[in-house]
């Protein structure tokens, strides 16, 4: 039996899990797949003769624009993203196989939805860089944004302050409450040092229940005293009533500043460790 290959080619087309799109010199769309409504959330016919670039991300227009002149020129462009404003206002990660049709005077492209890969890529990105129970920055941005502050004090001549904080008596509440419950209020103290910090200031979890606070571009040695006791304050604060009957742990918080006790990474974090120990010391003595 002879087959009309033709006449299957459309139904060939709409049954493929991405979406074709032909569109011509103008960037109007000519033809676009059943696929397509899955992706952007248009029917064919609500596409059809409208422009492509009015379904864009604005932000990725120029980028996109580029790729059209260059596959227009005759260069597929087989691994290009951007991304696409569906129907309902959402945005869709896109990434394109494309190529001129000299003789047809269009552009074919097939487009893939991978949104959930990029979202996934993002994920592992930050977990790159930060701590996967608390998602502050964990030891090894923290290290790279140190070096970065060192380097713009030393060539603005400015001051930066580095804070060790250690949880007080954290090792009862795992031991008393759970993991989980110690887990939580990790989180919790967390989210306060964040509230204490600017933008422009970093927030670590150097591991187990230590955390470091850079506070760039200080003022003077009264400004980090008043963010030690800021930070004190919000720390001691209730744990809310989730925690039950668990009483809100005290911290002990070792400071160095640069320049005055350190001009390099090494130095200026031993002596906040030490200084932390020191208050942790004077604590028990008084304790």
């Amino acid at each position: 039996m002879l087959v009309d290959l033709k006449a299957l080619y459309p139904k060939l087309i709409n049954l493929m899990l991405d979406a074709v799109f032909v569109v011509d010199g103008d960037n109007r769309i000519v033809f676009v797949s059943d696929a397509c409504e899955a992706l952007l959330g248009y029917r064919a016919d609500e596409l059809t003769g409208t422009p492509i670039t009015d379904y864009m991300h604005p932000d990725d227009l120029a980028a996109t624009r580029a790729s059209i002149v260059r596959v227009m020129n005759g260069q597929p462009h087989s691994d290009f993203r951007n991304r696409y404003i569906h129907k309902d206002g959402s945005i869709v990660h896109i990434l394109w196989s494309a190529r001129w049709s000299e003789e047809d005077g269009v552009r074919i492209g097939v487009a893939r939805d991978v949104t959930a890969l990029r979202q996934a890529e993002e994920k592992l990105r930050f977990l790159a860089h930060h701590d996967p129970l608390t998602g502050v920055t964990n030891r090894s941005l923290f290290d790279d944004r140190l070096d970065s502050a060192l380097r713009a004090a030393r060539r603005h001549q400015s001051s930066l302050a580095l804070l060790f904080l250690d949880i007080n008596d954290f090792k009862y509440i795992n031991d008393t409450h759970g993991h989980a419950v110690g887990d939580r209020v990790l989180c919790t103290i967390a989210r306060r040092l964040k509230r204490c910090v600017r933008e422009t200031d970093t927030v670590a979890r150097m591991g187990g229940d230590e955390f470091i606070v850079l506070l760039t571009d200080i003022q003077s040695p009264d400004a980090v005293s008043r963010k030690v006791e800021q930070i004190v304050a919000v720390l001691t604060e209730p744990l809310g009533t989730e925690f039950g009957e668990i009483k809100t742990p005290s911290c002990s918080i070792g400071v160095a500043c640069y320049p005055a006790n350190g001009e390099d990474a090494d130095t200026l974090l031993s002596h906040a460790d030490d200084d932390m120990y020191r208050q942790k010391g004077r604590r028990s003595q008084t304790g």
